[in-house]
């Protein structure tokens, strides 16, 4: 039987999507890139933020329609938005012939038989995954044996000798980098989130799991390691050493044939001196860093249940680029929290402009299902909302722009993942993969995964072009 996957969101759900393929594909299932070929269309769903959600509907839908037109006998939802609403989006969509949650993902291949056969699969239930595991840290790694947690699986007998790579992956594309999942879930109360209620709380991987797959993934073509969790920062947490992300990059650069560790989703109020020296001076570690502002507001931060100010926040930027000036930084802002203030968002477009970060995204508000923020007062209209995003969103395209062009005439190093017109195309240090911009070696025939030295000649918004260093 043929299965076509379908991910939305995030990186954490790329990851996902090949542990579902392994999945599959041990228990006689094949993968085809063509949804036409398929007897099965799986869609990994996204159920982060309201536009999230209505494209993962949509794909749903666009799946549905295949079994009208050729060889697709069934539709299948699984992810976050599955996980998150289960009965409720079922009943809401006829057309998907399962809702599956994460506790269905170890007898996936099980419940797809049954479906294809003509069985019926009962959507799940949600509930709130904080508590399936306790509450203190240090408990977690032995009551999660009995947990279902997406990228903590161990790989079914007969997959691999017991004693090489317990790897349950299937890379589904040839991209030179990959997202490698060190931990699952979130302990944050962040009142606009409600992904730590059905992600459950924070449970890191070991640190000999997450090498395995990361000599795996060099075995599969990989030159970069792009580490994903829900938060990054507080990896280890629970493995009783705050200190393990330190070691653990240690640890990857000993990695033989891997060129390029980057770590993302870093909480700025948990970033200690001893994190950023340690991802400035590993070798192989990029200086790039991912973090979750939110807003530069205090109070209005404060009323998020999030830490931190502008100046504290400008005061950890000025930490990074004292010790390496041409790293990378990128953030997220929300735009029209409840309560936000014309005040507020005066302060954060002066710390924008201050802070000369070199990605930006910005998100308008919306309620979301569970959280504190559905319940706050003061809701502003959702008119004010998307003005105060559209300026934000217009002010940060321009400082990113400026901020590209201030790196013209660098020298830095750029990682080819493709070829174009006779140039190669490729991301540098600074630039994360998909989101941050790209860069265009004009002229360069290097191999897909080669690192090229090149000096930066022109930027087209955060795009930049760069001619090879001889």
């Amino acid at each position: 039987m043929n299965v076509h996957l379908v991910t939305l969101g995030c990186a954490r759900n790329e990851v996902d999507s090949e542990e579902l393929a392994a999945r599959l594909e041990a228990s006689g299932f094949r993968l085809v890139d063509n949804a036409d070929e398929a007897d099965t269309v799986m869609v990994n769903t996204c159920g982060f933020v309201e536009q999230a959600k209505k494209d993962s509907v949509d794909t749903l839908l666009e799946a549905a329609d295949l079994k009208e037109q050729g060889r697709t006998k069934a539709v299948v939802a699984v992810g976050c938005m599955a996980e998150r609403y289960g009965k409720e989006l079922a009943d809401s969509m006829p057309e998907a012939d399962a809702v599956l949650g994460f506790d269905s993902y170890t007898d996936i291949a099980d419940r797809l038989t049954t479906i294809l056969n003509g069985g019926h699969v009962e959507a799940h239930a949600p509930r709130d995954r904080r508590q399936l595991l306790p509450i203190t840290p240090v408990k977690r790694r032995e009551a999660a044996a009995g947990v279902a947690v997406p990228g903590h699986a161990d790989l079914p007998a007969g997959v691999a000798p017991g004693s090489g790579p317990r790897t349950l992956r299937k890379r589904l594309g040839n991209s030179p980098y990959a997202a490698l999942k060190i931990a699952s879930g979130c302990d944050r109360r962040c009142a606009f989130c409600a992904i730590p209620r059905f992600r459950g709380s924070y449970l890191s991987r070991s640190p000999q799991e997450v090498l395995e797959e990361a000599r795996w993934l060099v075995d599969h073509g990989v030159h970069e390691v792009f580490l994903v969790s829900e938060n990054s920062s507080s990896y280890g947490k629970d493995l009783g050493d705050i200190r393990a992300l330190e070691k653990l990059l240690g640890d990857l650069s000993k990695v033989d044939g891997l060129d390029w560790i980057r770590v993302s989703y870093l909480q700025p109020a948990e970033i200690r001196p001893t994190l950023i020296d340690a991802m400035v001076s590993t070798d192989k570690v990029v200086p790039y860093f991912d973090l979750s502002f939110q807003h530069a507001s205090g109070p209005l931060l404060r009323r998020m249940r999030r830490f931190g100010e502008a100046e504290s926040f400008l005061g950890l930027i000025d930490q990074i680029r004292d010790k390496v000036p041409h790293a990378g930084i990128r953030s997220n802002f929300i735009a029209g929290f409840p309560g936000e203030t014309e005040e507020d968002v005066e302060i954060l477009k002066d710390f924008m402009i201050r802070a000369r970060l070199d990605v930006v995204g910005i998100f308008g508000y919306s309620d979301e299902d569970n959280t504190e923020g559905a319940t706050l007062d003061r809701h502003l209209e959702q008119d004010v909302v998307e003005a105060r995003a559209a300026e934000l969103s217009h002010l940060a395209a321009e400082l990113c722009a400026q901020r590209a062009e201030e790196r013209l005439g660098d020298t830095t190093t750029v990682l080819v993942e493709g070829h174009e017109g006779g140039a190669a195309v490729g991301r540098a240090e600074f630039q994360g993969p998909e989101v941050d911009g790209t860069t265009t070696i004009v002229d360069c025939d290097a191999a897909v995964g080669e690192l090229v030295l090149v000096s930066l000649t022109a930027a087209d918004g955060v795009d930049l072009t760069a001619e090879v260093i001889a």
